[in-house]
């Protein structure tokens, strides 16, 4: 097994509700709603999906007070953590932090004077809730986009590092950062600049990244090109897509990298006219069915025994093709045979066999030793 040789940048540890960021916390993940937030039954239904995914955090605009009042009912009938997004009005702030927001996405120079944004710091210091500073290339201020005639870097850095100022300022420094672009070269180079600078917790993104298909192929670069230098703490795949698809695809960068794990690894061969089986169909069969499962395992499926053998024994269930019958794998011994025909059903059994497994050897150790994780 190679070891892991990403190295995470040290970084200050905040909180977000019941989500650490920051320091040796898990990289968490974060989507955000996309329903009208007045309309709280529609909000709630969307970021029970985006939890049911794995989502660590979820973001909801507040763009009105009646938005507030809103979500202050939905905060009430959701367990995950919550950020409250909101823009120039300081009145909003105050009003979600009292009614429960675990977080206030807000850049403290669009709030207007500065006894106003001591107000809003005052609040989140009184309710114990953090911040988030969001510095995005498509809203800098009119005297930086003057100063260097286009979005850079360094604009963004100098966008940040004013909001920082006035946080520094106040003696506050429970919050995180995030300075996201479209373009991918561009949110590297922020993101860079900025971890230099700061040891607060980053909040990732490609912000208006796209569609699913581009948009979660330029998220995987420019973030997993980050991820790989050791910096990010928090993370959104932002897309033109349902919320609970970010979180999915957030997942699988942080799992191709071994940074995280949140249900089955799959591994699968393209599928070639060796394939005993129809490997692409068999795939997104059991990636449909078994989309609930959130225990961390590797999955091994290979149409046929030219790489299936040596996939299979390095997986916790592998399936190496052949017709009429395919041999199973299980902890990297041979397992048994099974009918090709049944394939799918039978993964399936097997996987949800080995969860029940996992499930009950954790329970066993909690009662053992009187601790979970």
């Amino acid at each position: 097994m190679i070891e892991n040789p990403i190295r995470r940048r040290p970084t200050r540890k905040i909180r977000v509700g019941s989500v650490y960021v920051g320091g040796d916390a898990p990289i968490s993940i974060q989507s955000m709603t996309n329903t009208e937030t007045c309309d709280v039954a529609a909000t709630v239904a969307q970021i029970q999906r985006c939890v049911d995914a794995g989502a660590d955090i979820m973001r909801v605009s507040v763009p009105s007070m009646e938005a507030a009042q809103a979500f202050g009912e939905i905060r009430k009938q959701v367990s995950v953590p919550l950020v409250a997004d909101i823009h120039f009005d300081y009145k909003i702030a105050l009003a979600v932090a009292d009614f429960g927001a675990d977080c206030l996405r807000i850049n403290p120079g669009n709030i207007g004077s500065e006894a106003k944004i001591r107000e809003v710091v005052a609040a989140a210091k009184h309710h114990d809730i953090s911040m988030r500073i969001g510095v995005n290339a498509g809203s800098l201020e009119k005297d930086i986009q003057k100063k260097y005639g286009e979005p850079t870097g360094a604009a963004l850095l100098e966008s940040a590092m004013r909001h920082i100022d006035i946080l520094d300022r106040l003696d506050f420094q429970e919050f995180k950062v995030s300075v996201k672009a479209s373009n991918v070269f561009l949110t590297m180079d922020a993101y860079r600049l900025l971890s230099q600078q700061i040891d607060n917790p980053l909040h990732l993104g490609v912000t208006e990244a796209g569609i699913y298909r581009t948009g979660s192929v330029k998220s995987a670069i420019a973030l997993g090109g980050l991820l790989m230098e050791g910096i990010g703490d928090t993370m959104r795949i932002s897309l033109a897509a349902e919320p609970e698809e970010e979180v999915k695809i957030g997942f699988d960068i942080l799992k191709s990298l071994g940074l995280r794990s949140n249900g089955i690894n799959f591994i699968a061969c393209p599928s070639c006219s060796r394939q005993e089986f129809n490997v692409i169909k068999a795939m997104q069969m059991l990636e449909e069915r078994l989309e609930d499962v959130r225990t961390p395992m590797d999955v091994s499926v290979i149409g046929c025994k030219v790489n299936g053998p040596g996939e299979a024994k390095e997986a916790d269930i592998g399936v190496v093709g052949a017709s009429p019958r395919s041999l199973v794998y299980r902890n990297g011994e041979k397992s048994h045979l099974i009918d090709t025909n049944q394939l799918v059903d039978e993964i399936e059994t097997m996987v949800r066999q080995r969860v029940k497994e996992l499930e009950e050897a954790k329970s066993k150790e909690i009662i053992r030793t009187g601790f979970s994780e």
